[in-house]
């Protein structure tokens, strides 16, 4: 009896037979729309570098793809990309990792590497939840959810990462669910290609933190969440406040071409060795 191989079990190594990531998890959704941009753009895995930190989505590239990878700690994959890029310029460097690890406890290299346009692709993924800790609240929580630290509900608000990154200059912010694996995976091409700092914000269902945190249900139940909750920008140009509450704005933000900040060191050293 033949077995059937994953197409994309190429880009894995050979001795990782399963994944850390609970059932249901979005985690495999957007580990194949990455997978899709790469192998669309007929890139080799040996020209890039991966970048992890702390948390859920981290296990994504580590130790799943057969390339170079750095699991780093928590907070910091950014800096760590960042040193990377500037000593390897010719490299992709990819960072996926989760809102937690991107947004909170990293928030600040997010926001100076979108600012200095550090040529970065980064793959946020965003469960609204720190859920490999036990569910506590995020900076991505919605109000009103409760979890363990917030029992009667979170008073926060939570962060509009795209509006963040966007705010601090990045010339490349899209943001799609797990419910739009093919949109997500036209915006990683696009990403992949842009000559700068790129985020995808990666809305994934996390069922055994959120989804029960804020009655969601299963993994299902979310995705039909998403497909009814989603509304692209252009849209919800038109839509009012009341409108949009509780809705998830998707699409590509911006889009844009400005100097890239690892190009523009390489050439200076040159400058500087030459004169």
């Amino acid at each position: 009896m033949s077995v059937s191989v994953h197409p994309y079990r190429r880009y894995m190594r050979e001795h990782v037979r399963r994944t850390t990531t609970c059932p249901g998890c979005g985690n495999g959704i957007i580990t194949q729309a990455i997978l899709r941009a790469i192998e669309g753009l007929g890139q080799d895995m040996n020209d890039f570098v991966f970048v992890s930190g702390i948390g859920c989505a981290s296990w994504i590239p580590s130790p799943l793809f057969a390339a170079d990878t750095l699991h780093t700690t928590h907070g910091r994959p950014i800096a760590f990309a960042t040193g990377l890029k500037l000593g390897l310029p010719g490299k992709n460097v990819m960072v996926i990792s989760g809102d937690g690890d991107l947004a909170a406890i990293g928030g600040n290299h997010l926001i100076h590497a979108a600012r200095r346009n550090i040529g970065l692709t980064v793959i946020l993924v965003n469960n609204g939840i720190y859920g490999m800790t036990g569910g506590q609240t995020a900076p991505t929580t919605p109000r009103g959810v409760t979890t363990i630290t917030s029992p009667y509900g979170s008073l926060e608000h939570p962060f509009d990462i795209c509006a963040m990154v966007a705010a601090a200059g990045a010339p490349y912010v899209a943001r799609w669910t797990t419910y739009h694996p093919r949109q997500m995976t036209r915006s990683i091409t696009k990403a992949l290609q842009k000559n700068g700092f790129a985020l995808v914000e990666a809305i994934s269902q996390c069922p055994v933190q959120f989804g029960r945190a804020a009655k969601l249900g299963k993994a299902i139940d979310m995705l039909k969440y998403y497909k009814s909750k989603s509304v692209n920008w252009k849209r919800a140009r038109d839509l009012g406040e009341e409108e949009l509450r509780g809705r998830i704005i998707v699409g590509e933000f911006v889009n844009m071409e400005k100097p890239e900040l690892a190009s523009q060191w390489t050439r200076l050293k040159e400058e500087v060795m030459e004169g």
